[in-house]
């Protein structure tokens, strides 16, 4: 039932969650091994899930998979990109950790060309360029003025910025596997799994040292988890009340609770290039998602004519 009014609310609250979900793991991630803090996130992610579909009666629908090779394939990748967004947040500022983090629907534009051999055309891949001038301006800070070459910085600055660009490729993968299960998969099962998956590999790294939370501590990584399954929810929920072209663009107000949760709680003021650069890179985004929507259109609209010619 189409009602694209409540399907942006249920966006915006989910960019508000994923936005907080983020600021605890900035807060944690500097004392906390990354493998711990992705336990956590995807154990307790589980949680609002499950009782969420068991109260609608689908319980059933969650574990259930046609796919199970696609989904732990899936998985394999979200575990690449959750380890790598978490890494990133621990060692760079919030505004810049997303802003490289939505990076994401560039990627899958050259994803979708290479591995699902979709046909992009010039519009498109001219957003996918302009949005990696925008990379490049928010990483100005940290290139040298003559050369494109990183200058002195410091260790764990650099790792931050590896682990963001990793990850931004690591999510596009998931976009394009999840393209390919959903033609299967309820949406349910493959969060589920997503979740699933991550848990295992985070507790795989408890006998590497993990550390012993506070009681305040033991809170965040427990709301690192909610948070994160709750905005799952609500941004399926989006998609139940408007079509994905309408809402994605409102992914983007992420950037707006980043300036100020890292301002409030991390004292982080961005300087001009990143400000600069992230706009860049939403700007190319919001083409992209525009550019698909148009395309999906098109198809509508030439898909009568092929079934006629088929007739």
């Amino acid at each position: 039932m189409a009602n694209t009014g409540k399907g942006i609310v249920l966006k915006l609250i989910s960019a508000v969650l994923f936005a907080v979900m983020s600021a605890l793991v900035r807060f944690l991630g500097t004392r906390y091994p990354i493998g711990e803090v992705v336990f956590y996130r995807s154990a307790f992610a589980i949680v609002p899930v499950l009782a969420v579909y068991a109260w609608r009666g689908e319980l059933a629908a969650v574990v259930r998979t046609e796919r199970p090779l696609g989904q732990a394939g899936r998985g394999a990748i979200s575990i690449v990109g959750m380890f790598c967004n978490f890494g990133a947040l621990a060692r760079l500022p919030l505004v810049e950790a997303n802003a490289i983090s939505f990076t994401t629907p560039l990627f899958s534009v050259a994803l979708a060309a290479f591995v699902l051999k979709e046909r992009v055309r010039i519009y498109r891949w001219s957003a996918v360029i302009i949005g990696f001038i925008g990379v490049l301006v928010v990483l100005s800070p940290h290139l040298s003025g003559d050369e494109l070459t990183f200058a002195a910085m410091s260790a764990t600055t650099l790792a931050g910025l590896v682990y963001a660009l990793t990850g931004a490729l690591a999510n596009a993968g998931t976009v394009i596997q999840t393209r390919r299960l959903a033609q299967s998969e309820t949406t349910s099962s493959i969060v589920f799994y997503f979740s699933l998956f991550c848990a295992l590999a985070g507790l795989v790294t408890w006998p590497f040292g993990w550390v012993s939370p506070t009681g305040g501590e033991f809170a965040a990584l427990i709301g690192i988890g909610v948070l994160g399954g709750t905005g799952h929810i609500f941004l399926t929920e989006s998609y139940r009340y408007a079509s994905a072209s309408v809402v994605a663009p409102f992914d983007y107000t992420a950037m707006i609770w980043a300036l100020i949760l890292g301002y409030m709680l991390f004292g982080e003021t961005p300087t001009i290039m990143i400000v600069a650069g992230s706009l860049i890179i939403v700007a190319a985004g919001l083409f992209v998602i525009w550019r698909e929507r148009q395309l999906a259109a098109v198809r509508r609209l030439r898909a009568p004519e092929r079934q006629v010619a088929g007739a």
